[in-house]
């Protein structure tokens, strides 16, 4: 499965996972480079716990903590 996550402000990336069933959002963030710390993952305008399986095919990356 090919999820589109787009990190607010920074860009889009492709993620494919390999098992869906068994990656959570949690797993999304790490795939581009993020944490639960600094980043909320968005399916369709709200945000999803970290450890729900992935089941949208799109989701957006909110950073919450940005350096400066």
């Amino acid at each position: 499965m090919r999820v589109t996550v787009e990190v607010v402000g920074e860009g889009t990336h492709a993620v494919e996972l390999d098992d869906p069933t068994e990656s959570t959002y949690g797993d999304l963030l790490c795939e581009v480079g993020l944490n639960h710390h600094e980043a909320s993952v968005l399916v369709d305008g709200r945000p999803v716990p970290e450890d729900a399986p992935v089941e949208a095919e799109s989701v957006r990356v909110l950073r919450l903590i940005k350096g400066g």
